[in-house]
């Protein structure tokens, strides 16, 4: 008589966000979260930090952890080692960028495009008194790469990263209801990310069909991985496409509401090192 088995596939890859899981409250990575994706990299199981932080903003955390690996930056448009190699980069159109900033107006106070170059004018914008605390802060840790360019349009000499749209959560409700109306949803992505005790709330607009979900699936594909040998860690509304590709998606016990009721897997939350205690329980060790 034959008995039948199923196997799950062991884990392979694991990919993480940064804010908000991968680092704590005091925006520092755990000793119990480093010691856990050391010990899984010494397994053999390959880590990549994905994250909506330009690189050279991850590049900090990324070194950290002690090991050789890969950074997905820009919530999917750029993927790059940590040595500076460049696997794939999904630009938008200037084009493109100059009828948003057209469309979004209004919001020119809240606008900060973002270029894939390691100097000043990396980060554009017209001016800074319309954005709220906790992103002044961001730039102030950023103004060697800041430029400041009125109108904003006149960086656009070649394709940007990105736009972002940043400021309060009641301001940038105003500017996903302009974008809806906008009529260019079918040729840009638009990715939210909130942090509501903070007030904060960025909209990140990337080229068409750009998001982490695309960009960790494009690289699981190229290093040979299948979707049910890839665990994604996030916490927010910006990791839903990279949690939806992810055979194994867990959420942050800090997650956001859009993340909850989906069925994920949730782990502790970032004070409580809630990447540790689930890469130590699904990767054993």
């Amino acid at each position: 008589m034959l008995e039948s088995t199923v196997v799950t596939p062991s884990i392979r890859l694991v990919a993480s966000d940064i804010d908000g899981t991968l680092l704590n409250p005091q925006f520092q990575i755990s000793d119990d979260d480093l010691t856990a994706l050391r010990r899984a990299h010494a397994s053999g199981v390959e880590i990549v930090l994905v994250t909506g932080r330009r690189h050279t903003f991850a590049l900090p955390i990324a070194t950290q952890l002690g090991f050789d690996l890969w950074l997905i930056s820009s919530n999917g448009a750029v993927t790059r080692s940590l040595a500076g190699e460049t696997f794939h980069r999904d630009l938008m159109p200037q084009e493109i960028c100059r009828e948003l900033c057209g469309a979004m107006q209004d919001f020119r106070g809240n606008t900060v495009l973002t270029f894939d170059k390691e100097s000043k004018g990396a980060i554009v914008l017209e001016h800074m008194d319309e954005l709220n605390a906790s992103i002044r802060r961001w730039l102030e840790k950023n103004m060697a790469y800041i430029e400041f360019i009125v109108p904003i349009e006149d960086a656009l000499v070649t394709d940007p990263v990105q736009a972002m749209f940043c400021g309060s959560t009641a301001r940038m409700r105003e500017a996903l209801r302009t974008l809806e109306n906008c009529g260019m949803g079918n040729r840009v992505t638009v990715l939210r990310t909130e942090y509501p005790a903070r007030d904060l709330s960025m909209i990140d607009v990337l080229n068409t069909g750009c998001s982490k979900g695309h960009a960790l699936e494009r690289w699981a594909a190229h290093r040979g991985f299948r979707r049910e040998e890839v665990m994604a860690i996030g916490d927010n509304h910006n990791d839903v496409e990279m949690l939806e590709f992810a055979g194994h998606p867990v959420i942050m016990g800090n997650a956001c509401e859009e993340l909850r009721g989906r069925g994920w897997r949730e782990t502790l939350s970032n004070d409580r090192c809630g990447v540790a205690a689930v890469v130590t329980e699904l990767i054993g060790g």
